[in-house]
């Protein structure tokens, strides 16, 4: 009778290593590869990936996305980079993010015979990006500069860096993103930042940590095209569970101003510097022959309320176009600028986005037909 440890060894034969052997050439361990049905358990794997894959996108579409390009640094760097590429006489807008959705690149075509190129950045003052303009001599063209009070005048930076990117760009991270574009991001829905697992699960209703209450993201809010045209997703318009979400995500900002003498200084000398350098930024791109106008853009509902007591007009607006020495749009002065829907108080839906810049354009043309075809 064979005891239970030959059967063992019979059923698990010892693997030999260098200790077993001193002073013999060492071989490669052998070991046994078991005998399985590997190309179907393959082809198992891959199916559960698709089903998983399948219902994930279907579950997006299901509550109204559809394909949209990634705004990251590389597709701003494609827009960036035409400048220095023969583009040079180019409009080019700067602003944060409702120069981004409200000016309508089609339309501005259609108006004006000529695609601008859209450098605007969510949440981001586009004083950065205007220094960067200055200092390049390939821009010789027409450059609006969309001001939103509260990113503008506090030098908010969410997308910092674009300028730097593009310089920096490696050619593996520029064959990346063609890839991504001619593959995945006109295919899926839910290759969104906002609808990655790790993003969703971060913003389910955990319990606050003491002290430290969780604050509401900001969510989808915009479809994009390859050449950075934006608009707003429609459902922020037929949703109005997710369209007061989008409003009280916003609301989170509007504090009361500051009463703190250090508080209300410090302020004061953030607007001011962002004024100094934008003053700086134009007065280098005038020299050029650049024409820069500033567009104040529409607001609405709480969101104008706060802007209007944290950023008055005449210390902020007034001051930049006083120091700078160029001409500034303000929508209120116009009512063909002024009566569009802002669903959640800051940015234009599609419709009215599309009419705000067929007016824009066409007051730009009548009001500033030195600066050249617009």
């Amino acid at each position: 009778m064979h005891s239970s440890t030959s059967n063992s060894e019979q059923r698990h034969p010892q693997r030999l290593t260098a200790a077993d052997r001193p002073g013999e050439a060492q071989p490669v361990p052998e070991r046994p590869v078991p005998d399985r049905p590997f190309g179907r358990m393959l082809l198992a794997a891959l199916a559960i990936a698709a089903a998983l894959f399948g219902a994930w996108e279907w579950h997006w579409r299901s509550l109204g996305a559809g394909p949209s390009y990634r705004d990251d640094e590389a597709l701003w760097a494609i827009q960036r980079r035409r400048i220095d590429h023969g583009e040079g006489n180019a409009t080019v807008l700067a602003g944060a993010s409702r120069t981004f959705f409200d000016v309508q690149l089609p339309v501005w075509e259609q108006v004006a015979g000529r695609r601008p190129i859209q450098l605007a950045l969510d949440g981001t003052s586009p004083i950065a990006i205007v220094e960067d303009l200055a200092d390049d001599p390939h821009f010789t063209g027409r450059l609006l500069v969309g001001i939103a009070p509260d990113i503008f005048f506090t030098g908010f930076e969410f997308e910092e860096g674009r300028p730097q990117y593009t310089r920096k760009e490696s050619p593996s991270q520029r064959v990346g993103k063609w890839l991504s574009m001619h593959t995945i991001e006109p295919t899926f829905a839910f290759y969104d930042d906002d609808f990655a697992l790790f993003t969703v699960l971060r913003r389910q209703p955990w319990p606050d940590r003491p002290g430290r209450p969780q604050r509401l993201h900001v969510r989808k809010l915009q479809v994009i095209d390859a050449d950075r045209n934006s608009y707003m997703w429609d459902r922020i318009e037929a949703d109005a569970a997710y369209r007061d979400l989008v409003r009280r995500t916003w609301a989170q900002n509007f504090d009361p101003k500051p009463t703190d003498a250090k508080q209300l200084a410090e302020a004061a000398r953030t607007r001011d510097e962002q004024i100094e350098r934008m003053a700086r930024a134009v007065g280098k791109l005038r020299a050029r022959g650049v024409f820069v106008v500033f567009v104040r853009e529409m607001s609405a509902g709480a969101y104008l309320d706060y802007e209007n007591r944290a950023f008055p007009r005449a210390q902020t607006w007034d001051v930049l176009l006083a120091k700078t020495g160029a001409p500034g749009i303000f929508y209120a002065d116009y009512p063909q600028l002024s009566n569009f829907d802002l669903p959640e108080w800051s940015h234009m839906s599609k419709s009215s986005a599309q009419a705000y810049t067929a007016e824009l354009v066409r007051l730009l043309e009548r009001n500033y037909p030195q600066a050249g075809p617009w």
